[in-house]
């Protein structure tokens, strides 16, 4: 009776901030640009190339496991739960069970759906023979089906309820599962390996520090780490972007600096919102220039993030923006930028590259824990200055969400600063693997820090393998499979090396 009791107040208490908490609509943020392993690219691709995963839908098994609401309090409500989503493959699962029971690969979800993960996502899909692996898929808590109890809009606007929306609940969302599954399927010695990319990477990293007796090893790609207290210069993703651009056409990078004064002059001009509308083919009339400037920084931005073969998206909108005929304004050069981006259409839609979840689940993240300082500066950036203003920053999440970000939280849970010197002494199989041209690979590991701790520098990276992929994609992948794979076989020895020690029988 006492339970049923603690469980009617604990619903009650749910009911009251559901239907009293104050439901305001968060302004986004433009301050820090989005991450995301998938968002975005689908406007790079070739239209013959198609975004689906190779593994059939019948060797996916979609599961939900009962998540604790707050895994980091003891108040009643915190006991509530709600239905967690994940994926299994067993396609090449060589079994739990002994000292030699096969490994668990899982992918941690990041600021997406699912259904987004599994269409592109192949590390997995793509080494899982090799190791006879388990292949598990894990959606963040408050995105796609793992919202817990409203819809995900309706979270975000909740006060009370979006506050249990951070990574450390996440992470301790990962664990809870991974135990869980390796319960049901009797593999206690099963040696987990997880896998991020961007966001996932950060949290990849940050799981293998914080529960290193439930993953052997992690393989974390792009994944900015040391974007924050100032430990990376504020300016150096816009400048990296800037790099990418000039690497690829001085001309081009020139047209675009010029471009942002000659969009301002012409949208002042009278009548001036309606031609740029007409000029760049908005499927919706311009509503400020800004608008206009915001998704070209968006698209230069996203190019450079995901600028991976064999497309190359920079090159796309620099061959646009160059190809155009001779005499062509810089105005109209930019929108040739466009073109070759998407295609010819007969309107463009001027918004967002990624999903309203996607960005409002973003939005709050960077006003609560995920503080970078990212900023453009003066030197020869391709974009207008605009210096990172924490004020500002500040006063925006203030605004938008009636609380001020925690500068500082990210460092102090997970550390950052003297990473180096601090990693060296504790961590160890870790794999930072880094795309050179994706502008959050400034803040990333680029070094090796010991022996186990690993940089796996090149151009891109996590995407699944294709048969045109370049040697040094192909080479990339394949030294990050035998990194793992040496983890696996000493993990492997080290538990034999117990079992007879200790006549312990697996």
């Amino acid at each position: 009776m006492k339970a049923l009791k603690i469980k009617v107040h604990c619903l009650a208490w749910l009911l009251f901030i559901l239907l009293h908490t104050k439901l305001a609509s968060p302004t986004l943020l433009k301050y820090i640009p989005k991450l995301g392993v998938l968002r975005g690219i689908n406007i790079f691709q070739n239209p013959s190339e198609n975004l689906t995963s190779s593994e059939p839908k019948s060797d996916l098994k979609t599961l939900y496991y009962d998540q604790t609401l707050d895994h980091f309090n003891y108040n009643p409500e915190s006991y509530l739960t709600f239905p967690q989503r994940y994926v299994l493959n067993f396609k090449h699962w060589g079994g739990g069970g002994g000292a030699a029971a096969a490994p668990i690969l899982a992918y941690l979800g990041e600021e997406s759906s699912l259904d987004d993960d599994l269409r592109g996502i192949e590390w997995l899909s793509d080494n899982a023979h090799r190791f006879k692996a388990l292949q598990v898929y894990i959606e963040h808590r408050f995105y796609g089906k793992s919202v817990p109890f409203v819809s995900s809009e309706d979270a975000l606007k909740n006060a009370t309820l979006r506050g249990y929306f951070n990574s450390a609940q996440a992470l301790a969302d990962y664990a809870e599962i991974l135990l869980h599954i390796k319960e049901k399927l009797s593999a206690k010695t099963s040696p987990i390996i997880v896998v991020g990319g961007s966001y996932g990477g950060m949290l990849a990293a940050w799981f293998r520090l914080k529960y290193p007796h439930i993953a052997l090893g992690e393989v974390a790609s792009s994944a900015p780490i040391l974007y924050f207290d100032k430990i990376t210069p504020s300016d150096a993703y816009y400048s990296r972007v800037t790099k990418d651009f000039r690497e690829a056409s001085e001309s081009c990078y020139a047209t675009i600096k010029r471009s942002w004064a000659a969009i301002d002059k012409t949208g002042a001009k009278r009548n001036g919102l309606a031609f740029l509308s007409k000029k760049f083919k908005t499927c919706k009339p311009l509503k400020s220039v800004s608008e206009l400037k915001d998704y070209l920084e968006n698209m230069y931005t996203v190019a450079a993030q995901y600028d991976r073969p064999p497309n190359y998206p920079v090159n796309q909108v620099c061959n646009g923006i160059d190809g155009a005929s001779q005499g062509t304004d810089t105005v109209a050069r930019i929108f040739s930028g466009i073109v070759a981006s998407w295609g010819k259409k007969s309107c463009y839609n001027i918004g967002e590259f990624f999903s309203d979840e996607t960005l409002n689940g973003w939005g709050w993240k960077t006003c609560s824990e995920i503080v970078m300082p990212i900023g453009i500066g003066k030197n020869k950036s391709m974009f207008p200055a605009e210096p990172f203003n924490l004020k500002e920053y500040m006063d925006s999440c203030k605004s938008s969400y009636g609380v001020v970000p925690r500068t500082h939280w990210i460092t102090t849970y997970y550390g950052g600063l003297d990473i180096r010197v601090v990693l060296k002494r504790f961590g160890s199989n870790i794999i930072f693997s880094s795309g050179l041209h994706d502008p959050y690979s400034t803040a990333g590991v680029l070094e090796d820090i010991s022996d186990s701790i690993l940089a796996v520098p090149t151009k891109n990276d996590i995407l699944p393998a294709k048969k045109d992929d370049p040697d040094w994609l192909t080479m990339q992948r394949q030294v990050e499979v035998n990194i793992v794979h040496a983890w696996i076989l000493k993990y492997y020895a080290d538990l034999l090396q117990i079992s007879k020690h200790y006549e312990i029988k697996f």
